[in-house]
């Protein structure tokens, strides 16, 4: 394999990376602002409040994205798996 491939496949990799990890973190933090605006205006400052909200919305977010985020890393291992096999 030449060095452009190998980069262009870390390239991909990293992005792959940053899609997949994207839906539990957006759902997390928009869980964690709305948590924590919730708290500022009833002034309840409880931390595990916002640990479990944040906690339920990765979970979900995992449930939801969880099917496609698999298609994308087990068809992103196959072409890789491709290219090392004919290499």
């Amino acid at each position: 394999m030449s060095e452009e491939i190998l980069l262009q496949l870390a390239y991909e990799a990293l992005l792959l990376v940053a899609s997949v990890v994207a839906p539990p973190i957006l759902a997390a933090l928009t869980t964690g602002l709305l948590v924590g605006l919730a708290q500022a205006i009833t002034q309840v400052q409880d931390q595990a409040l916002s640990l479990a909200f944040r906690i339920a919305a990765v979970f979900g977010a995992l449930v939801l994205s969880g099917q496609w985020a698999f298609d994308r890393i087990a068809c992103f291992a196959g072409r890789v798996l491709e290219m090392v096999a004919f290499a």
